[in-house]
């Protein structure tokens, strides 16, 4: 009896030390994957939160969570008890054991302010930041849009409003055909390095027409059409793109590029908020487009209850915005300008103060 007791404790213990073993390795597999979604679906709704704020005037706050401690706990215990009985008393042997597990994720925060914030979201991003997302297959289109204010002195859409809110139709006109060229392979952006008397400095340039533009009609359309609109010399294939409202050069393309804040106050201004909000003074009409671009860069609805198939959404007063998950059009937009983001946020290398929460 004593030693069937003892069998059972061992192997009571045996199977509480395996499981103890194996919970590392088992947790990795599951959390990187999880806290990696969860870290996109937080960031995701940081951004609408900031769009949705904009639209009602209210200035945004950004975290950065900089650092993840998942911390697990896993105790067992185990024991026997034996009896040898004599006479009329029975013999009988108990074999007991105990496991407790437990989990304590601690998140760190690190707000962005100062002269992190500054640079990350007040000042506009440079052209030879953005450009080479084009390159990367970004819709050139989609990609100005969303980051240029205006290109050779043609304006997009502005988020104050006014007689020109909606920006020009040559602008619209303009990214049109810039992506048909994108498609057709005959635009390219090009990033170099060039000496500067301050040292070394990165350019970018567009080279439009450099294979078959005389072998579609369409493509030659669009060429000289680009450079009417841009005011660009017809006999050079590649220009400079530099950071202004004009240029009296042919060779160079002058462009006013957004900040941060720039880009989520023009996705506010086109988001449809109930008509309320906007009679009582909450916020302003909102801004539509012209041309061939009169869809919203991201729908984002708005409603009492939000939709069951929600791609991100969130709370603001008595009323829940969102954006649809069979959107796709809205979400890649979304994901370019959280991309956009992350470019932004990449310079910032300031040391701001931390906010440790523990999660348990």
């Amino acid at each position: 009896m004593m030693k069937t007791a003892s069998v059972l404790a061992a192997l009571c213990a045996a199977c509480l030390t395996t499981a103890c073993v194996h919970i590392g390795p088992s947790r990795l597999r599951a959390d990187q994957v999880d806290y990696a979604r969860a870290l996109g679906d937080a960031k995701k709704r940081a951004i609408l939160a900031a769009i949705v704020g904009l639209r009602y005037g209210d200035a945004p706050a950004f975290l950065t969570v900089s650092s993840i401690i998942a911390a697990y706990s896993f105790d067992a215990t185990a024991g026997a008890t034996a009896n040898v009985g004599s006479g009329s008393e029975p013999n009988y042997a108990l074999a007991n054991g105990s496991v407790s597990y437990s989990n304590h994720p601690t998140f760190t925060f690190t707000p962005t302010t100062g002269e992190a914030f500054a640079s990350a979201y007040i000042r506009p991003l440079a052209p030879e930041l953005v450009l080479p997302l084009a390159e990367g297959g970004v819709p050139i289109d989609l990609l100005l849009r969303i980051t240029a204010q205006s290109i050779g002195g043609l304006q997009n859409g502005n988020a104050l409003g006014g007689d020109n809110s909606a920006g020009a139709p040559g602008f619209f006109e303009l990214l049109q055909a810039l992506r048909r060229l994108q498609l057709a392979g005959e635009l390219n952006v090009e990033s170099r390095q060039e000496d500067a008397k301050s040292g070394t400095k990165n350019s970018v340039y567009l080279a439009m027409g450099a294979t078959t533009s005389g072998d579609s009609p369409q493509i030659a359309v669009d060429l000289t059409r680009v450079r009417q609109l841009l005011h660009l010399a017809p006999n050079t294939r590649t220009y400079q793109i530099v950071y202004g409202p004009s240029s009296q050069h042919g060779d160079r393309i002058p462009m006013v590029t957004r900040s941060v804040l720039g880009i989520l106050t023009d996705l506010g201004a086109q988001v449809q908020v109930p008509t309320e909000q906007i009679s009582n003074g909450s916020t302003k009409p909102t801004v539509g487009l012209i041309g061939g671009e009169t869809r919203p860069t991201i729908i984002v609805h708005s409603g009492p209850k939000p939709s069951p198939n929600a791609y991100v959404l969130v709370q603001y007063g008595a009323y829940t915005y969102w954006v649809e998950r069979n959107d796709f059009d809205s979400k890649y937009a979304f994901t370019v300008v959280q991309n956009l983001m992350a470019l932004a946020e990449a310079d910032t290398t300031s040391k701001a103060p931390v906010v440790t929460i523990p999660a348990n």
